[in-house]
């Protein structure tokens, strides 16, 4: 999955086009665990039939590109951060891993686990220029291609376009593909379902592959903890654990009575992810939800100079990254995180698109003064453009294909 944090004293801010289109994105994919609720069904309220998915997942994705381009680094446990003392670790080589160093980890901590850690500056340009690559790779077996983020995307292989036969296959040549243009391993679950086929692709890391035939879901997803399952985190499992369920086996003894008492509008997800159940069609065309991004800072800053001139400076890189992916929108959200980790967060929605980037940077600055002076110093800031239109693209769902019910050929 993409690996990505808050950048420390880098220079980077934390939502790349990565983290943007993949983990905000993939923000709502982890509340929903990997099923949607409201998207078991196609349009028309029909079961959609079987598919044949393939989940490609780039291997440490930031780190493996930094040790192929830095011969000296390969073989090291490297990180890709901020070194200082906000640093947080945006990617970690799996030489890192080993020592207990994951993404999102603080980075003295980091280093304390890993005393011969070596920190790399992130370079997105890169990152998006190899992302490219394979991307183009994709394309070459499907137009059904929707990417999370920079270095993972679901594929529906369904059509088989070039007569392969074979999405294991296919997930195979992909493999073979991606590590002949770009240096880098990726890693693949193949099934009939998205659902499925992230559980798969993180089942063999690294340079693996995994796959879940029809009829095999539920046993596989019954035999995995709970905490494997996307948007279960450490607190959820904690949870589950007190109420007795350790596995998906647990879970799917557990009626959906018990569930919704104990878990509310989660526990339909629940209750479905248990069985393996997912009919979400793979959306070539997902549309971004926001755009922005968010600096934490190497020193707490509280004066309104130093507040305004980082406003500024997130507002350039925010605005490039709006023009880039041609997004307009009509509400701007200002993010303050205090010293003490509260977060505040204040919002401005206009009837209409925020008409250029001086209007924007504008709103940003209003919501800012309106929280001057600070109770406290902060630790970090963040930018947003939401509620986005897209010029051009469709408005309304696009028609699909119906599958046959009857199993797909997945080897």
């Amino acid at each position: 999955m993409m690996e990505d944090a808050d950048q420390g004293d880098n220079d980077d801010l934390a939502h790349e086009e990565g983290h943007e289109e993949g983990h905000e994105e993939g923000h709502e994919e982890a509340h929903q665990a990997g099923i949607d609720p409201d998207r078991v069904q196609d349009e028309d309220g029909e079961a959609p039939g079987l598919r044949k998915i393939i989940h490609v997942d780039m291997d440490a994705f930031f780190a493996s590109v930094e040790q192929r381009d830095n011969p000296e680094l390969r073989g090291k446990p490297v990180a890709v951060g901020g070194a200082g003392g906000r640093g947080v670790v945006a990617a970690a080589s799996y030489e890192a891993r080993k020592f207990g160093v994951r993404s999102a980890m603080p980075s003295v901590t980091a280093k304390r686990l890993c005393p011969d850690l070596v920190f790399c500056k992130s370079n997105f340009d890169t990152y998006r220029e190899v992302s490219g690559q394979i991307r183009e790779i994709f394309r070459e077996f499907t137009p059904h291609v929707e990417p999370l983020s920079l270095d993972e995307a679901y594929l529906d292989v369904s059509d088989d376009i070039l007569g392969i036969g074979s999405a294991t296959r296919i997930a195979e040549l992909i493999r073979k593909k991606i590590a002949a243009r770009t240096g880098l391993t990726a890693s693949a679950g193949v099934s009939y379902n998205k659902f499925l086929a992230k559980l798969a692709s993180d089942q063999n890391k690294p340079d693996g592959i995994c796959v879940i035939r029809p009829g095999e879901g539920a046993a596989f997803v019954q035999s995995l903890p709970v905490r494997r399952f996307h948007g279960i985190g450490p607190k959820g499992a904690e949870k589950m654990a007190r109420l007795g369920i350790e596995t998906g086996a647990d879970l799917a003894a557990r009626d959906i009575a018990f569930l919704r008492a104990n878990f509310g509008s989660f526990a339909d997800y629940l209750f479905r992810a248990a069985r393996g159940i997912d009919l979400r069609p793979v959306r070539a065309n997902r549309i971004r939800k926001s755009v922005g991004g968010e600096r934490t800072f190497s020193e707490d800053i509280s004066s309104g100079a130093a507040l305004r001139d980082t406003l500024d400076r997130i507002v350039d890189i925010v605005w490039e990254r709006i023009e880039r992916s041609k997004s307009q929108g009509r509400t701007v959200t200002l993010k303050l995180k205090y010293t003490d980790f509260t977060l505040v967060s204040r919002a401005k929605s206009l009837p209409r698109n925020v008409a250029g980037k001086a209007e924007f940077a504008a709103l940003g600055s209003m919501l800012l003064e309106e929280l001057l002076p600070l109770p406290l110093p902060i630790r970090l800031m963040g930018l947003t453009l939401s509620n986005l239109e897209r010029p051009g693209l469709p408005s309304g769902p696009t028609p699909e294909k119906k599958r046959d019910t009857a199993q797909l050929s997945l080897l």
